[in-house]
């Protein structure tokens, strides 16, 4: 550590944001997530579902898989944490779920229209999904040894999801005008895609998999080069007992800490609200709007650039003003913007017609995205700084083990009233409302939390 700067330890850590920020942006929101709707909808289609109900089941289907996850990712979360804090040593876990990662996004590859399995593409999603939040939730736990003033790691957080988001971007450039073919064979940059990728066979599209497991192994190797674990007085061995004791000691003492509980409580709703937001945007805008692969990826591009610029300012104003204002603002914003995208259909903008062919309900929702990635970046990288305030400084794993389960232990709940909502109304449209409610709560239960937490001195 004597020989690593505290400039690289940080540049280091960015880097875990910029290699795996393309998970959120190509997989789950706007390449591979419509892929799995636009192609799980033809399958049910070809089995005789008529096509409205098809595109409300396939956006139900992939709901129940994010479920499926997120519930596994809740009960693992903070025992993971707790045992990693007992021992002292958090890289061999990062570089266990690295590789969950890395094999979960390549298996993608194998998801073909013409032999399409829902639940084999549900599967491995699932398991890079899986690693990635895992290793986050370990690389986030590193935010406080970066620098002791707490008034900077606002700056810190903000800074490296704004270069998180930089990541998403180019990766996505990369994806839309090198490899994602439109109507016409040919990708953004008016080429074929590259390697003579197949659209019949949509390889184009699938090559988003293998694509996100190579810049994930790539821009990895700062992080691995400049960070360390500190080295732990009086560790343990890697022992689940010791870890499962540590984290009952930590829940009984909940009570006992009512600003982390109910900040733990609050980020629970409006995290798995945002979540809902950025899964089902792409699928919505397909289903919704009729938009094709390329459109949502312009439009990630769109989001993914406002939240690269609102994520540094956010840091800037979290340091001066703390996190607690940008919470709220960024939840109100959101809510505002989840209204707005209900209100949208191809003809009409908040129940107003405009007609057949008019542009103004694409225009909104391409406003509605930016207003996504910048409130939503804000929002996730000053909620990572408040977990600093919020969490033991002893136990600082722990915490954001516990900051994953009180994102995950619901976090099947977006998905699923989404999922239960479309299938009940078969409406896409009317599916995407239950993310309001989530905010509301969310932005509710923040009267309780306290600035600078309970453990602050």
């Amino acid at each position: 550590m004597a020989t690593i700067t505290a400039r690289k330890r940080i540049w280091g850590w960015y880097f875990f944001d910029w290699a795996s920020q393309p998970y959120n942006t190509l997989m789950l929101t706007f390449i591979f997530g419509p892929y799995f709707a636009q192609t799980a909808t033809a399958a049910l289609v070809a089995d005789g579902m008529a096509l409205d109900v098809a595109k409300a089941q396939a956006q139900a289907y992939w709901g129940y898989g994010l479920t499926a996850t997120g519930i596994l990712i809740a009960l693992l979360a903070p025992v993971l944490g707790a045992v990693a804090d007992s021992s002292g040593k958090r890289m061999p876990w990062i570089w266990l779920f690295s590789a969950l990662y890395v094999i979960g996004s390549a298996g993608l590859w194998w998801t073909a229209p013409q032999d399409f399995s829902i639940l084999w593409a549900l599967f491995f999603f699932g398991i890079g999904l899986i690693g990635m939040e895992f290793a986050t939730i370990f690389t986030n736990s590193y935010l406080p040894e970066l620098d002791q003033d707490p008034g900077e790691r606002g700056r810190i957080s903000g800074s490296g999801w704004a270069f998180g988001y930089v990541g998403g971007v180019v990766a996505l450039m990369l994806m839309i005008a090198l490899f994602q073919a439109g109507d016409s064979g040919k990708t953004m940059a008016g080429m074929a895609p590259l390697f003579g990728l197949d659209t019949a066979t949509k390889a184009d599209t699938r090559i988003v998999g293998p694509l996100t497991a190579i810049w994930y192994v790539l821009f990895m190797i700062p992080f691995f080069l400049y960070t360390r674990d500190i080295p732990k007085l009086n560790p343990v061995r890697y022992e689940l007992g010791k870890g499962l004791s540590d984290l009952a000691r930590t829940l009984r003492n909940l009570p006992r800490h009512p600003s982390l509980m109910a900040y733990l409580g609050s980020s629970m709703f409006y995290r798995d609200a945002l979540n809902g937001m950025y899964t089902f945007g792409g699928i919505y805008a397909l289903g919704v709007l009729n938009w094709s692969i390329i459109d949502i990826g312009i439009f990630g591009i769109l989001a993914a650039i406002s939240g690269a610029i609102f994520c540094w300012i956010g840091g800037r104003v979290d340091r001066r003003v703390g996190p607690m204002p940008v919470i709220i603002f960024c939840c109100v914003t959101l809510i505002l913007t989840a209204i707005l995208i209900i209100s949208l259909t191809p003809t009409s903008v908040m129940g107003i017609d405009v007609g057949a062919g008019s542009a103004l309900p694409d225009i909104t929702f391409y406003l509605a995205g930016a207003l996504i990635g910048a409130a939503g970046g804000a929002l996730q990288a000053s909620s990572r700084n408040m977990l600093t305030r919020q969490g033991n400084p002893d136990r600082m794993t722990e915490s954001f083990g516990l900051y994953a389960l009180s994102g995950k232990a619901t976090s099947f709940l977006a998905p699923m009233l989404i999922a239960v909502m479309s299938d009940v109304t078969d409406s896409q449209r009317l599916g995407i409302t239950p993310v309001v409610g989530l905010f509301i709560i969310g932005l509710i239960l923040l009267a309780w939390v306290k600035p600078n937490g309970d453990f602050s001195k």
